[in-house]
């Protein structure tokens, strides 16, 4: 190759640049969510006297508004709860399910393979990822609801007005709004409201190219679904007005979700997967996650032979987790799925929370891609998921599309405990989640590196049948290594792609809290109670 087809063949991006994210410390507690602004929310439910799972509904409604293209009330997902004063944890599953009168014939297949999350064999139209027919039923908000009655201090109602207020006045457009929206115009252009509400003249918004504040999303349709809830209950999105609304709409854009649907579906409280990992134990979320995927990949991990090294991993080290990793999707892609007696990219958040008192939780929800089914509800604002799309449209496996069935989903909220200190992590990003989340754990355990350490080490991705991504600022040596058993691409650790998914984490060691969100994240940021205390002092008049 000639110095010239070189230089031709060069990334774009800078190889000086360095990105770094201060951790957070606090003897209070502390949010760490994907978007800076929902963190705030949750923190202010600390400040006001809430535990952790009062400061998570706070977060996930508010975090919903923030950034709704990702998660919202018509998508699902999963929480893990951890309760200091009985030392018990608890998963709460509310992800989404096929609707019951959804008809497999219904989406035929055709030649190639479909452009999103998932190599599945295409649809014609598309009609597993977009559109009425994409829609699974949501289970967000009997989530959350559950999470109340069981775990929450603070009125339902007082829990909701963050999520309401910046509903109400619209989630600011900057330039990671535009990123997020350009990708998906034509889709969005498709839907009357999404359009209205997502686009500008037909194109993604342009942030302004000074400092000054640019314009805001209408999102005053969400705000009275969310005062709505707050008032009526959350039981009103399944069986009351709401849900009638929700229902009708869908069925009159030709999608297969009915009221019946929503009236049937109750979110689930279950004992975590508890998994031994050397010292450390791990409670994950067990079933149709990836927590049963991700206690496998460890358990391919040789201990003798791993982290010999102290400090971080090596070359060897990442290889070992490659393998390990890479057997273990095999299996769970091949294997998992919602069949009779089976236990077993990215449109998502996670965050996690722990609280003064030791509490913790980690919340992973989704409206599965990005805009979800790109289609939003002229009546009550939401934008639905494409829940349709977890299921493998080819029949006869265990994933295969069918009704009333309960998706396989990617998510992995752990928490873990490692001698004095306690830590809950999280990620989005489809199959990139739980790889993420393994190593984000081996760093904390095996290599006992500090919270800051871990979300700065440098990761590696297996989450594709045919190559392993490294992270360039990993020593060349990790690609060469891992090339023995697989193809390995090195790219650099960016904001779009997220090529090693976006984590949060919060950690307790004795008395004291730390947060941390992935260092390439333009919106995430990790809050304390006291800082949100300050902010709001500095913000009253006099």
């Amino acid at each position: 190759m000639t110095i010239a087809d070189t230089i031709a063949d060069l990334s774009n991006f800078s190889r000086s640049q360095v990105v770094r994210k201060t951790v957070t410390t606090s003897s209070g507690g502390i949010v760490a969510a994907q978007h800076r602004v929902a963190a705030m929310a949750g923190a202010a439910a600390l400040a006001e006297g809430g535990n952790a799972v009062d400061a998570a509904i706070a977060t996930s409604f508010s975090i919903g508004v923030a950034e709704p293209w990702m998660s919202g009330p018509g998508g699902g997902g999963a929480m893990i709860v951890y309760k200091a004063d009985t030392n018990e944890t608890s998963v709460i599953d509310f992800n989404m399910r096929s609707p019951v009168g959804l008809d497999p014939a219904d989406f035929p297949l055709t030649d190639g393979v479909a452009d999103d999350l998932f190599p599945w064999t295409r649809v014609e139209g598309d009609r597993n990822l977009k559109g009425p027919t994409a829609i699974a039923v949501p289970g967000l908000v009997d989530g959350m609801a559950t999470a109340h009655a069981k775990h929450a201090t603070m009125p339902w109602m007082e829990l909701l007005q963050p999520a309401i207020a910046l509903a109400e006045a619209g989630p600011r457009i900057d330039w990671y709004t535009s990123l997020m929206t350009v990708a998906c115009v034509a889709d969005l252009a498709a839907d009357p409201e999404a359009s209205r509400v997502f686009l500008r003249d037909g194109n993604a918004p342009i942030a302004p190219w000074t400092a000054a504040a640019g314009e805001r999303l209408d999102l005053s349709a969400m705000a009275g679904t969310l005062k709505r809830l707050a008032e009526a209950g959350a039981r009103d999105f399944y069986e009351g007005d709401l849900a009638r609304s929700i229902a009708g709409e869908v069925q009159r854009l030709g999608g297969s979700l009915r009221l019946g649907d929503l009236q049937n579906y109750h979110a689930r409280e279950i004992a975590p997967l508890i998994y031994n990992h050397g010292d450390a134990e791990l409670r994950l979320s067990p079933e149709l996650t990836a927590g049963s995927t991700m206690a496998a990949a460890l358990n391919g991990v040789d201990l003798e032979s791993y982290a010999q090294t102290p400090g971080e991993p090596v070359a060897a080290d990442f290889r070992q987790l490659a393998w390990a990793i890479r057997d273990a999707q095999d299996v769970r892609l091949g294997t998992m799925g919602d069949v009779d007696g089976a236990r077993g990219q990215t449109c998502t958040t996670s965050f996690s929370v722990v609280d003064k008192w030791g509490n913790m939780v980690v919340v992973t929800q989704t409206l599965l891609s990005i805009f979800g089914s790109k289609v939003m509800l002229p009546a009550s604002g939401i934008l639905m998921n494409n829940g349709i799309l977890w299921f493998d449209p080819e029949p006869g496996g265990a994933n295969s599309l069918a009704p009333d069935k309960r998706c396989l989903t990617n998510i992995c909220p752990v928490i873990g405990v490692d001698g004095g200190r306690m830590f809950g992590l999280g990620a989005s990003g489809g199959r990139k989640i739980m790889s993420a989340v393994l190593q984000l754990t081996s760093f904390l355990t095996d290599f006992s590196m500090s919270l800051e350490g871990a979300f700065h080490q440098g990761r590696i991705d297996c989450s594709l049948a045919d190559q392993v991504i490294v992270d360039e600022a990993l020593p060349e040596d990790v690609a060469v290594a891992i090339a023995q058993d697989c193809p390995a691409v090195r790219t650099k650790r960016t904001v779009y792609p997220y090529a090693f998914a976006c984590p949060s984490g919060v950690l307790r060691d004795g008395d004291q809290n730390h947060g941390i969100t992935e260092i390439s994240s333009p919106w995430g940021d990790a809050v304390s109670e006291e800082q949100v205390a300050d902010q709001l002092h500095k913000r009253r008049p006099g």
